[in-house]
C-alpha cells in the first residue's frame, strides 16, 4: 500500500541519500580524472548515447504509469514486468549486433567489445524500470536513497581499482554493468515482482494511453539530449569529446544534484492531487521559486569561477574544458526549472502535452546543435549555442505547463517568481563587477564564493526571497 508523505519529508529523505552521493562522487571522479584520458572518456560516452537510447525504447513510458495509476492491481504489474522483460533481453540483442557498424561508423574497432559490455548494463536498467516504478509508486525514497549510495560505492572502488591497473576506457564500461545489476538486483529484492512466461495484454493496454505520450516524450527528448555528443564524436574527434563530455557533466552537477533532491519526488507526491491543479500549483511554485534562488547563485558562480572549479576538481589536463564549462553554466538554471517540470506534466495527467513541449524544445536543440558543430567546428561554439537553446526552452516549457496545462494566468505566475527575477539579475551584475584577480586557484575560489555568497544573502533580504526560504524550513510544503 502506498504511503502517505509530505513534498518535504520526501525531499529530505531523497536528499539525504543524493548529496551523500554527490560527496562521493566529487571525490571519485577527481581521482579518475587523474587517471583517464579525455580520450577515454570520450569513446565511453559515444557509446553511452546509444545505450541510453536502448533503454529509452525499453522504459516505454511503464514506470512512471505505475505511479500514475493508483487502480493497477499486483498482478497487472506483474504483466507489465514480463512485457518489459521480454522488450530487455530483445533490445540487449539488437544493441550487441549494432557493436560493428558503430565501430565502423566511428573508425574505432574498441566500440564492439565495449558494446558488448555496455548491453548487459542495458539489459539490467531495462528491467529495473518497473521495480523502480513500484518503489516511487510506494514512495519508498529512504530505500532508494540506501540503495543509491551503497551501489555508487561499490562500483566506484571497483572502477578506481580496474582504472588503476590500466583497464582505461573498460573500467568505466564495468562501473555502468556493476551499478545497473546490483541496483536491478537490490530493487528487484525488495519489490518482488513476478516474471510470467504468459502475460495478459489487458494490463499493458490499462496505462498504454500515459505511457505511450511519456514514451514519446522519452524517446524525443533522448535527441535533444545526445546529439551533441554524436557529431562531436565525429567531426571533432574523441578528445574533444572528452572535454566536452566533462564540461557538459560538470554543468549537470547543480541540475541533477540541486533539482534531483525534489524533482524524483515531485510526480509520486503531487499525483494524489491530480484532481485539483490549484493545490498542484500551491505546491509547485514554492518548489519552483527555491530551485530558482539556489540556481541565480549557483549558475554565476560557476561561470565566474570556472577556471577554478575545473582546476580544483580535474587538474591541469582539463584546461581546454574551461571556456566551455562558463558557457555551459549560462544553462544551468532554465535546465534546473525546465527539469522539474516533467513531474507536473506527470502529475496532472497530460503527458500528451509533455510530448508535445518535448518536440518543440527537440527541434530547438538540434538546430542549435547543428550550428554550433558546424559553425566553428570547435566545442566552445557548441557550448555556447547550447546553452542558448537551454535558455529559449524555458519559455516554451512553462508557457505549456502554466498556460495550457494548468490553465493559469501567465500574469500571476509572473507576478509570483517577480522576485526571483530581480535577484538573477542582481547576480548577473555582481558577477561582472568582480573586482579581484588572484593567481592562486583555491584562495580565488574561496575569494569568488564568499564575494558572491555576500551579494546573495544581501539580495534575498532585498527581494523578500529569505521569507520563503525561512518558511520552507519551517513548515510542510
Amino acid at each position: 500500500m502506498a504511503k502517505t508523505m509530505s513534498l518535504k519529508k520526501a525531499a529530505l529523505i531523497n536528499g539525504t541519500g543524493k548529496y551523500s552521493r554527490i560527496l562521493f562522487s566529487i571525490i571519485v571522479n577527481a581521482i579518475l580524472a587523474r587517471i583517464l584520458s579525455p580520450s577515454d572518456y570520450g569513446i565511453v560516452a559515444v557509446l553511452t548515447v546509444f545505450s541510453t537510447f536502448f533503454s529509452t525504447l525499453s522504459d516505454m513510458g511503464f514506470g512512471v504509469a505505475i505511479v500514475q495509476n493508483k487502480k493497477l492491481t499486483q498482478s497487472n504489474i506483474n504483466d507489465i514486468f514480463s512485457f518489459t522483460v521480454y522488450i530487455s533481453f530483445g533490445l540487449m540483442a539488437i544493441f550487441s549486433i549494432m557493436s560493428f557498424p558503430i565501430a565502423r561508423f566511428y573508425n574505432n574497432s574498441v566500440y564492439v567489445p565495449l558494446s558488448l559490455l555496455l548491453s548487459i548494463s542495458l539489459l539490467f536498467d531495462a528491467m529495473n524500470m518497473v521495480p523502480n516504478g513500484i518503489l516511487n509508486r510506494n514512495k519508498e525514497f529512504v530505500v532508494i536513497a540506501v540503495r543509491t549510495v551503497v551501489i555508487y560505492l561499490l562500483a566506484a572502488a571497483i572502477t578506481i581499482f580496474l582504472a588503476l591497473n590500466g583497464f582505461r576506457y573498460y573500467a568505466l564500461a564495468i562501473q555502468a554493468i556493476i551499478t545497473s545489476f546490483f541496483t536491478f538486483l537490490w530493487n528487484y529484492v525488495t519489490t518482488r515482482p513476478k516474471f510470467k512466461f504468459k502475460f495478459k495484454m489487458d494490463s499493458i493496454r490499462m496505462v498504454f494511453n500515459y505511457s505511450a505520450y511519456q514514451f514519446a516524450f522519452n524517446f524525443v527528448n533522448y535527441f535533444s539530449r545526445n546529439l551533441d555528443n554524436l557529431l562531436t564524436g565525429k567531426f571533432m574527434g574523441n578528445a574533444q569529446l572528452g572535454y566536452y563530455n566533462k564540461a557538459y557533466d560538470l554543468m549537470l552537477y547543480p541540475v541533477n544534484n540541486l533539482t534531483g533532491v525534489i524533482t524524483p519526488v515531485l510526480h509520486p507526491i503531487l499525483s494524489d492531487f491530480q484532481h485539483d491543479i490549484n493545490i498542484i500549483y500551491t505546491k509547485y511554485i514554492k518548489v519552483f521559486k527555491i530551485l530558482f534562488c539556489i540556481g541565480a547563485f549557483v549558475a554565476p558562480f560557476c561561470y565566474l569561477g570556472g577556471r577554478e572549479i575545473i582546476s580544483l576538481m580535474y587538474g591541469n589536463n582539463w584546461q581546454s574544458s574551461i571556456v566551455c564549462f562558463q558557457l555551459l553554466s549560462v544553462a544551468i538554471l532554465p535546465q534546473m526549472l525546465n527539469s522539474s517540470a516533467s513531474g507536473v506534466f506527470q502529475a496532472i495527467g497530460n503527458t500528451r502535452l509533455l510530448f508535445w513541449n518535448s518536440c518543440i524544445n527537440t527541434f530547438i536543440t538540434v538546430v542549435a546543435i547543428l550550428i554550433g558543430v558546424f559553425s566553428g567546428r570547435d566545442i566552445i561554439s557548441l557550448s555556447g549555442a547550447v546553452s542558448i537553446a537551454y535558455v529559449v526552452q524555458f519559455f516554451t516549457v512553462f508557457y505549456m505547463l502554466i498556460k495550457m496545462g494548468m490553465g493559469i494566468r501567465l500574469s500571476r505566475f509572473l507576478s509570483d517568481i517577480l522576485p526571483d527575477l530581480v535577484l538573477l539579475l542582481g547576480m548577473e551584475l555582481a558577477t561582472i563587477l568582480y573586482p579581484f584577480s588572484i593567481k592562486n586557484i583555491f584562495i580565488s575560489f574561496i575569494s569568488k564564493f564568499l564575494f558572491l555568497g555576500v551579494i546573495f544573502l544581501v539580495l534575498l533580504k532585498i527581494t523578500g526571497e529569505s521569507r520563503l526560504v525561512n518558511g520552507i524550513i519551517k513548515e510542510k510544503v
